[in-house]
């Protein structure tokens, strides 16, 4: 059963990659996860198949609605997913 709280996509990172908190820019194929904790939406990724989930930097912020999620998540990964620069 899938955990209502998180959304997870493949994105292929685009030019400068993906900034995070613990080992800066990664890139490449990556699988971003959308979190809702505790009243806050936190996006995660991780190089694709890999154990380590690395916070990206800056994206965490309040929701109020835990409904919204999907259409947070959707947003990410559009802005992230850049397979052509």
């Amino acid at each position: 059963m899938a955990d209502p709280s998180a959304k997870q996509s493949d994105l292929t990172a685009g030019p400068g990659g993906v900034m995070t908190d613990e080992v800066g820019v990664i890139t490449g194929d990556l699988t971003l996860r959308t979190e809702l904790t505790g009243g806050n939406v936190v996006l995660r990724v991780q190089y694709k198949d890999a154990a380590e989930w690395y916070a990206v930097t800056g994206a965490k912020a309040a929701l109020k609605d835990p409904a919204d999620l999907d259409a947070v998540h959707t947003i990410a990964v559009g802005l992230l997913n850049r397979p052509s620069g």
